[in-house]
């Protein structure tokens, strides 16, 4: 649970707010999706139609503000295995049923520094290291000190320290996905808007102090950099980059004795509705002796990692060869179409190859429609895997809508 301390502060706040006369404002979330995934090694198919709702409010008091905010998840559909319950014979599908608390958290804002303390949701630069991992309907929130501090304009330095990790299992994780990971977690997140673009500098020290999770093999500390930025080229054409660097070494408990790094480079240009680009990702095999045991390769545990090499989620654990990933995308966004808005059309394809002896892992085509209508978001989302001898053919098809007030 998050610290007395923190809901007792969350507490005072709203009961505060309407005696002061500041504002009280109600949050709901609401999302519907339909997945169904269908596993070449698995005899039945996975189904399910879930329904996500997340309520609370907010309160505002001067500097302060405070908020609550819990969520249920209820199966309509439940013809899956979401990790829990369910047959093994059907496909893993992330999403258990689950009530539980979402955040609860306080602020203090000023000029230059912005204080969060308690259950919250933390993204840190493109989410690759530290995310919400939002796109599962339970998320990912951390019971957390988050300071973020603006000294200037261009300067930030963003530093958390979190002594437990809420997970996408829910009230009934266990074992191996259990409903939370504690441990000192450290997030430091050092960045200055240049003239190239946001340089960012960090150290992500990570403690997962629970055996029953990989026997503390996921605790690591990774150091690294990052750089991305636009720049105009011409004929209203822009080139968006990212460029990214890091190492990694165990930490902690964790039994293994690694190093690891890490690569990104991605290249995108933009003109108009227009987005074509390309990138190559590496997460590297340990360079150390030990090389291929698993849990030695580069591990992003925290991150949103179904952001990354591809939506059919074959690769949420790095193998133990490491993982290289060449991927090319194309976006086009319409704007209004009727009634519609942001309508939007994206393509991505990915070819993986081990980092260690250069073996194809498999590639993957990842579809993408999206569409507003007022306060709603539609999107229709497919994802094909040929494993190539690596895994298991895997297709994934969802249909979503997610409402907010």
């Amino acid at each position: 649970m998050v610290r007395s301390g923190s809901l007792v502060a969350v507490g005072a706040v709203l009961a505060a707010a309407p005696a002061d006369g500041q504002e009280l404002a109600p949050l709901l979330d609401v999302r519907a999706r339909y997945e169904h995934v269908e596993q070449a090694d698995l005899p039945q198919d996975s189904d399910a139609l879930i329904l996500r709702v997340r309520a609370g409010a907010s309160a505002t008091s001067g500097p302060w503000s405070a908020l609550v905010e819990g969520q249920a998840l209820y199966a309509v559909v439940d013809h899956y295995n979401d990790g829990l319950h369910g047959p093994a014979t059907r496909p893993l599908i992330a999403d258990p049923e689950n009530i539980a608390l979402y955040r609860a958290q306080v602020q203090y804002r000023s000029d230059a520094v912005l204080l969060t303390v308690g259950r919250q949701r933390i993204a840190l630069d493109d989410e690759r290291f530290v995310g919400n991992v939002a796109f599962r309907a339970n998320a990912q929130t951390f019971d957390a000190v988050r300071a973020e501090i603006t000294p200037a304009a261009e300067v930030k330095a963003d530093l958390t320290y979190s002594w437990d990790v809420r997970t996408i299992w829910g009230i009934e994780g266990t074992g191996a996905r259990p409903q939370s990971v504690r441990g000192d977690k450290i997030f430091v997140n050092l960045s200055w808007d240049s003239p190239a673009g946001k340089l960012t500098g960090f150290a992500y020290l990570i403690d997962q102090d629970d055996p029953a999770v990989q026997g503390y093999r996921l605790s690591s500390q990774s150091y690294g950099l990052r750089l991305a930025g636009i720049q105009p080229v011409g004929g209203g054409w822009s080139l968006a980059y990212q460029l990214s660097h890091a190492l990694q070494k165990n930490w902690r408990n964790n039994p293994n004795d690694y190093r690891a790094g890490y690569w990104l480079a991605d290249a995108a240009a933009e003109n108009g509705g227009w987005r074509l680009g390309g990138g190559y990702e590496v997460l590297g095999a340990n360079d150390k002796s030990g090389a291929g045991a698993p849990l030695t390769s580069f591990q992003t545990p925290l991150g949103t990692n179904f952001k990354f090499q591809g939506w059919a989620d074959e690769f949420l654990t790095t193998p133990p060869d490491g993982l290289r990933d060449l991927y090319v995308y194309g976006q086009h966004s319409f704007g209004r179409v009727g009634p519609v808005e942001g309508l939007a059309l994206q393509a991505t394809w990915h070819w993986f190859r081990s980092d260690r002896q250069d073996r194809p892992y498999g590639r993957e085509l990842d579809l993408l429609a999206t569409a507003t209508l007022r306060d709603t978001l539609l999107s229709l989302r497919y994802a094909h895997y040929d494993a190539q001898n690596w895994a298991s053919d895997t297709d994934k098809f969802w249909l979503q809508l997610d409402w907010t007030m």
